[in-house]
């Protein structure tokens, strides 16, 4: 390869970060919060792995094919956590599950889960045993449920606050940061009947498409164990796609809850700003309102994202607990007909041309699509370098100056990707406050731009890929182009699954790839990792947008090309 990764750490020294002898006082503590972990893994739920994990990786093992090939679970097992969301709560609500015996199911599919993919940053079954036991109670001695999540077990990403727990943000120097209280959006849940009991893997300064840290390490696609689960909701990703819990929740700032989504095999929605909570996470950009993160939800199938927001932000309404929250009612809206949805396909953003498995997946749904009905127009990137710096400008307009202080307090080693990170827009330089305020206007210009497009070509909605690459091998992805224009233009935006995976046999560049000019070196960079026999089996996840505010038509279009695409996880 003649880029390599560190041609780009320019912008960055990285003095002051790393203290090796600083560091060496916090092992102890990172040491305890592993073995904490792992005296947490019940054995009764745990497995005996058929080799050892570094053997399994080599081998590109699919840990979901062999939960089922194996029947890892029992039959009751399986059909309680195959249920989808709205019918797993009316059993519960008619006492044909208890929430105990549903916690437990789980609890154990969990347990095998972060075996394989290494999901969790921390397991407490005990206490949602007795949250279930209490929810079972309350349903006996009162006839109805608490609200409509009342015994679903729901898994969190690590960064919300979780009152009593540390909350750490995969900081090393938060190792003692014990939260006084829930966050929001954690406490909403709590509220609707939700049981936890797991809280999950997330990548040093929350800012890679990956999911490396000094904690725990990274988590795995369950597809393919040698590859990323994504970022930075990693844990999510790879644990609801191995049916460890009905919805995961996590946060996306630039692809951090479709990557994973993507690369590991599920649904997911990223909302537009201000519908979901994210009083209470913990990151190092808190404060900045340039370009806003959003929490949303991952799982297994889109009527399950549906029962989600639809309960989270109807009952829970978060705009009486927390004042950064609009009050929007989450609508119904319809699926609608094939016949009448026009979507406009992006197969190349012009900065990073999609890899083979990437190419087949878009060009075998927009197939489908057109045999279903569906309009399909080409559309041509708007601005699409341009929106990529400035979202980069963005990210590190602070010069560092917040990540450098989380990060220096430990001098915990940095990894790979967050030096990537540390070099975006122009490193440790800060931009002025009026230079910051040229970025909004550069933004808000950019949304207008594509608003028009959207209207004056009377288009619903535009498919995209999620990456240009299927799930990369870890700390191996530098380009998020393809999830960020959706963040910086803050359109609501779902992962689905086309029911494709990579093929060695098939996923090859052709011919003319041989004679292909890198357009940058970042697309080289890119481009050159992907090689077809190490890729094997991982899913091929693409992404619908829509309008700011159409959060609920997006997801409904989603349902229609599920019906089309005929795609179902959910093995019942």
């Amino acid at each position: 390869m003649s880029v390599t990764f560190e041609k780009f750490l320019v912008k960055e020294d990285f003095e002051g970060y790393e203290d090796p002898v600083k560091y060496e006082t916090f092992k102890p503590k990172l040491e305890k919060y592993v073995q904490n972990l792992n005296e947490n893994i019940k054995p009764e739920y745990a497995i005996t792995l058929p080799k050892p994990i570094e053997e399994l990786r080599a081998d590109q093992f699919n840990a979901v094919d062999y939960l089922y090939k194996e029947k890892l679970l029992t039959e009751k097992e399986f059909e309680i956590t195959d249920c989808n969301n709205p019918e797993l709560a009316e059993k519960i609500s008619k006492g044909e599950y208890s929430s105990v015996d549903v916690l437990k199911a789980f609890a154990k599919r969990a347990t095998i889960a972060h075996q394989l993919t290494n999901c969790a940053m921390e397991i407490f079954i005990d206490e949602g045993l007795e949250r279930a036991k209490y929810l079972d109670e309350y349903l006996a001695k009162n006839g109805k449920t608490i609200g409509p999540l009342h015994g679903l077990p729901i898994s969190l990403k690590e960064h919300y606050k979780y009152k009593g727990k540390v909350c750490h943000a995969s900081f090393v120097s938060l190792i003692d940061n014990v939260a006084e209280d829930h966050s929001t959006t954690i406490q909403i849940l709590e509220n609707l009947g939700a049981v936890f009991y797991i809280r999950t893997n997330q990548p040093q300064c929350l800012m890679h498409l990956c999911s490396e840290n000094n904690y725990v390490g990274g988590a795995r696609s369950p597809y393919n164990i040698s590859l990323s689960a994504g970022g930075s909701s990693s844990g999510e990703g790879a644990l609801v796609s191995m049916g460890g819990s009905v919805a995961g929740v996590g946060s996306d700032i630039g692809g951090s809850v479709r990557s994973p989504a993507a690369f590991s095999g599920c649904f997911s929605l990223r909302p537009s700003n201000k519908r979901i909570s994210l009083a209470g996470a913990v990151a190092s950009g808190s404060g900045q309102e340039s370009i806003v993160a959003v929490c949303g939800p991952l799982a297994r199938s889109l009527e399950d994202v549906d029962y989600w927001m639809k309960s989270y932000i109807n009952d829970g309404e978060p705009w009486e607990l927390d004042q950064d929250c609009v009050r929007m009612p989450w609508r119904d809206v319809p699926k609608p007909a094939a016949k009448d949805l026009t979507i406009a396909v992006m197969y190349d953003d012009g900065i990073v041309k999609p890899t083979p498995p990437i190419q087949r997946g878009l060009k075998e749904t927009v197939a489908k699509l057109e045999k279903a009905g569906v309009k399909i127009v080409e559309f041509k990137p708007i601005k699409a370098q341009e929106a990529l710096d400035l979202i980069n400008d963005m990210y590190t307009a602070d010069g560092n100056v917040s990540s450098k202080k989380l990060l220096s307090q430990s001098g915990e080693p940095l990894t790979k990707l967050t030096k990537w990170y540390l070099n975006y827009g122009r490193g440790k330089k800060s931009f002025t406050i009026y230079e910051n305020h040229q970025l909004n206007v550069a933004r808000d210009l950019l949304r207008q731009e594509y608003l028009e497009y959207f209207n004056n070509n009377k288009i619903d909605f535009i498919l995209s890929p999620t990456s240009s690459n299927v799930a990369p091998k870890p700390e191996e992805v530098f380009n998020w182009s393809y999830t960020t224009l959706w963040n910086i233009l803050d359109s609501p935006t779902i992962v689905f699954q086309t029911g494709l995976f990579q093929d060695p046999k098939i996923d090859k560049w052709d011919d003319s790839f041989k004679d292909y000019k890198y357009r940058s070196d970042l697309e080289e960079l890119e481009l050159t990792n992907y090689k077809p026999e190490e890729f094997i089996g991982a899913p091929i996840g693409l992404q619908l947008s829509g309008k700011r505010y159409y959060d609920e038509e997006v997801v409904a279009a989603g349902k229609t090309i599920g019906d089309i695409l005929g795609v179902k996880i959910l093995k019942n």
